[in-house]
């Protein structure tokens, strides 16, 4: 059994002084009726709690640390920018050689504006957006996440598309009635949302892989269909790739489906696990940004130094050049996520359990469901119980997952081949458990 004594009782204080205890729902662990392991450190692909347990880690602090926890070069880099001042409110070069670190990976980010959260990126293009196209609505789909402002915390009634309703005490059924949510994946309710609305619409933002309802990829042509009616209406296409940029390929979404966003949004891998996002796109769209245009955003803490270095050395890691006959680091992180994959997909077969395993670059997620999971609808038919099952047993064996499974999980490049033998091993033991409770 494992002991989380230390952790127990570090949650209890903390729930006297945070709302829940935490500082971001998910980490309080009631999704799987559990209490959270507090961690003190972390190196490589693993952390280490306060009661002494390590775990191999798939988290990654949701999805930022592609070179692993507390990788030497950024710790090192980290130290001395600190050294230098920790912030200055002006501009530095740093700033400028982050921009062009990510313009490397994303030519269609021609301007690109750092803020401090992905919630940040996404708030700050539906307004610009808006000012831009003159119009007030926007298209969001079910079941994709784009932080917690109030636009975006609108979720959808019955039908195909429905004018949003608020999700959250606090946000105003005002609001919420400029946000059209349609269901993922549904070519059908998109058209014809943009047949009636598309004169209105500002712009339609997707999560192009989505992340927050497990990691779901995008049908066939169906990136193609947003482009399309986009460009037929007038309205502007914003790609979320907080979670899936440099995972779903090095380029991300747009470069791995081959569609050029008007605006694109990034976060977590940036800022190499310090708060840190951007949003970027045409030229002539991002110049209506302040000071050059009249769309207002600012930030105090926005492009700071240590954010920069951080967010630097992490791309300068993940985009370096291979040698010879070698893959680049996301086609080897690919291969590699590939790899234990489908492990746990062998694992669930020899023990009779049905999952859907889902894989896109770097990013994956197990589905407890026996049929194909496409949309936000599909995903919530999953089985939790027994996710909530595996999940402990899991983390008993010493494999830390995000513990919801709505939660895209994800690959270091510090994760090896045994760390991926091991967790299928684990899953093994897991799946057998998960077969046990459904007959018991």
């Amino acid at each position: 059994m494992l002991n989380l004594e230390k952790s127990l009782e570090a949650f209890k204080e903390a729930k006297t002084l945070m709302p829940g205890g935490v500082n971001s729902p998910v980490r309080s662990f009631r999704g799987v009726d559990g209490n959270p392991p507090f961690i003190a450190r972390g190196a490589g692909d693993r952390i280490f709690d306060i009661d002494g347990n390590e775990y191999i880690d798939y988290v990654l602090s949701w999805g930022p640390l592609v070179a692993g926890h507390a990788h030497p070069a950024v710790v090192k880099a980290l130290a001395e920018a600190a050294a230098r001042g920790t912030s200055y409110g002006a501009p530095t070069l740093l700033e400028s050689e982050l921009v062009r670190l990510v313009q490397k990976a994303y030519p269609s980010m021609e301007l690109v504006r750092m803020v401090n959260s992905g919630t940040e990126a996404t708030m700050s293009a539906l307004r610009l957006a808006r000012g831009f196209t003159g119009r007030e609505k926007i298209v969001k789909f079910i079941g994709c996440y784009h932080g917690h402002s109030d636009s975006l915390l609108v979720e959808a009634g019955s039908g195909l598309a429905t004018f949003g309703v608020p999700s959250s005490p606090g946000v105003t059924k005002g609001v919420a009635a400029d946000t059209i949510a349609v269901p993922f994946n549904d070519a059908e309710a998109i058209t014809r949302v943009m047949e009636e609305h598309g004169e209105e619409i500002a712009c339609i933002i997707v999560e192009p892989v989505a992340g927050n309802m497990g990691c779901i990829q995008p049908a066939n042509g169906y990136l193609d269909t947003l482009r399309t009616l986009t460009e037929r209406y007038g309205a502007l296409l914003i790609f979320d790739e907080v979670m899936c940029g440099f995972r779903a390929s090095q380029g991300g979404a747009q470069a791995a489906y081959g569609i050029r966003p008007d605006i694109t949004c990034l976060g977590k891998i940036i800022g190499g696990g310090l708060p840190c996002a951007a949003y970027g796109g045409r030229r002539d769209i991002m110049e209506w940004v302040s000071p050059a245009g009249p769309v207002y955003q600012a930030g105090t803490l926005s492009g700071n130094p240590l954010a920069m270095t951080a967010g630097i050395e992490t791309l300068k890691i993940f985009l370096q050049e291979p040698e010879p006959g070698e893959a680049d680091a996301s086609r080897a992180l690919t291969l590699k996520t590939k790899k234990l994959v489908l492990g746990l997909e062998a694992a669930a077969r020899e023990s009779g359990v049905k999952i859907q395993a889902h894989q896109a670059g770097s990013m994956f997620s197990i589905f407890f469901n026996e049929n194909a999971v496409r949309d936000y609808k599909t995903s919530a038919a999953s089985d939790q119980e027994a996710f909530k099952v595996w999940f402990r047993t899991m983390l008993e064996a010493g494999i830390y997952l995000a513990p919801s499974q709505f939660e895209t999980l994800f690959l270091s490049l510090a994760h090896t081949d045994e760390d991926i033998e091991r967790t299928i091993a684990a899953a093994e033991k897991g799946f057998a458990a998960v077969r046990k409770f459904r007959q018991s």
